[in-house]
């Protein structure tokens, strides 16, 4: 995609002299909210509409300008050569080791910024510039120019293409699986960035997935004797359920503390609306 003289001169201008979140008010707004995925449902959306994308596997992490966040609202607390010379203005993104490598992310973000060896593999992937006018297309074209500018090896704008139908996006899906790839995201061309959860923002993977508050430990018997047998977890909307698939002897011996966030699988929803046969499968580190 060619960038137009005229959105570079923006970059240049908006950053020589003011963001379009100004600094006051970046400080004053506090922990950000951020544009949520809906999930792909294959004859409700018409792939043509939107640009796509890979799903990395990494932690949600959202620049204000000055400092690092994490979608729930927590600081994080990155290497100051890590977001050295980073423009003032917002940008949304994923803190990112690597297919296959969560864990790698979540421990660096979860640990200590001066641990040097835990930071220099990631990457952050900027696929977002939330406060800047216009379209996601026309954010994507300016965020080419914002990642360019900026030139710093581990901060990448993620890559982004068009399907000409529901075969080829399945194609793309298929072979970002093959890959190691979790899955692909897809962001409508012509929708505003929403602080919210929207359907101009949708994510498709082979499992569906969510999130749920830890609110209980179901004490576990027989051979997890001592240990939890499930978790008692909470949803967005407030219904509970246990949780117990998908939990490792660690796991059960040293259970997500009450109030953590846990990713779990499932595949679909009973007649109830809670999901079926849900798996735990791991622990948010934000």
């Amino acid at each position: 995609m060619k960038t137009p003289l005229a959105f570079t001169a923006l970059v240049i201008s908006l950053n020589a002299c003011t963001p379009w979140l100004p600094r006051a008010q970046a400080e004053a707004a506090g922990p950000p909210s951020v544009m949520l995925a809906q999930p792909y449902r294959a004859g409700s959306f018409d792939p043509r509409l939107h640009w796509v994308s890979e799903k990395y596997d990494g932690v949600r992490a959202y620049w204000d300008g000055e400092r690092l966040w994490t979608r729930h609202g927590r600081e994080i607390q990155a290497p100051a050569w890590f977001t050295a010379g980073w423009p003032r203005h917002a940008m949304d993104g994923e803190l990112w080791a690597g297919r296959g490598r969560f864990s790698a992310a979540a421990s660096a973000v979860a640990g200590d910024a001066r641990d040097e060896a835990a930071w220099r593999p990631l990457r952050y992937m900027v696929f977002d510039l939330p406060d800047a006018p216009g379209t996601f297309e026309q954010r994507l074209r300016l965020l080419q120019v914002v990642v360019h500018a900026l030139n710093r090896p581990w901060v990448e704008g993620v890559a982004q293409e068009r399907v000409a139908d529901e075969a080829g996006l399945q194609v793309l899906l298929q072979r970002t699986l093959a890959a190691g790839g979790e899955g692909l995201v897809l962001r409508r061309g012509d929708a505003a960035y929403r602080r919210e959860r929207s359907d101009a923002l949708l994510k498709l993977k082979a499992h569906d997935d969510a999130e749920a508050r830890v609110v209980g430990h179901v004490p576990g018997d027989g051979k997890y004797r001592g240990q939890i047998g499930a978790l008692w977890v909470e949803r967005p909307d407030g219904r509970r359920f246990r949780l117990g698939s998908g939990l490792k002897d660690e796991d059960r011996r040293h259970p997500p503390p009450i109030g953590a966030i846990v990713t779990y699988r499932f595949n679909g929803f009973h007649e109830s609306g809670l999901p079926r046969f849900a798996s735990f499968l791991r622990l948010r580190p934000d």
